[in-house]
């Protein structure tokens, strides 16, 4: 099995926990994924997972200045697992400036497939390394919130943040 290392870490929307290869991120669990859900996913993946207290130090530091408004664009070593489609739309999120939000279908448009609109969600929904991929700031085309894996109101305060901190 291949051994990945863990760590929690509270953030201003929750405890999260970090997910990391040795040398790139790999993963961002909400609070409300137990250890024991989060620990059964990565095991299905074929990976054992080590939590350590320590680590992870620039993921954490890189966190908080974007927490306080002071990071509008994260410079990590990112290795999501996912399909090429998957990681065609993970891309494009990356693309959407802080403070700034985008439809599914214009994300669907921006990778060259505009009937994609579903996928498009689909893989928003399974960015394994929210916030540092920004899949929040994906909205619904009439201008509402759209699922988020850490709650609406996880999303909303995220988006808040950006727009309060934009200057």
């Amino acid at each position: 099995m291949k051994q990945l290392e863990a760590t929690k870490w509270k953030s201003p929307i929750g405890e999260l926990t970090l997910v990391c290869d040795g040398t790139a991120l790999k993963a961002i669990h909400f609070e409300d994924e137990t250890d024991d859900y989060v620990q059964s996913y990565w095991r299905k993946r074929g990976c054992l997972l080590t939590y350590r207290k320590q680590g992870m130090t620039e993921v954490k530091n890189q966190l908080a200045d974007y927490f306080e408004g002071k990071r509008k664009r994260f410079e990590l070593e990112l290795s999501p697992e996912g399909t090429s489609f998957q990681k065609s739309v993970w891309q494009a999120l990356t693309e959407i400036d802080f403070g700034e939000t985008r439809s599914y279908s214009q994300v669907a448009a921006r990778i060259g497939s505009p009937k994609a609109v579903r996928a498009v969600g689909a893989a928003n929904g399974r960015n394994p390394i929210p916030i540092v991929i920004p899949c929040h700031r994906v909205i619904g085309a009439n201008g509402t919130l759209t699922g988020y894996a850490g709650g609406l109101d996880v999303k909303q305060k995220l988006l808040q943040l950006e727009t309060s901190s934009d200057s």
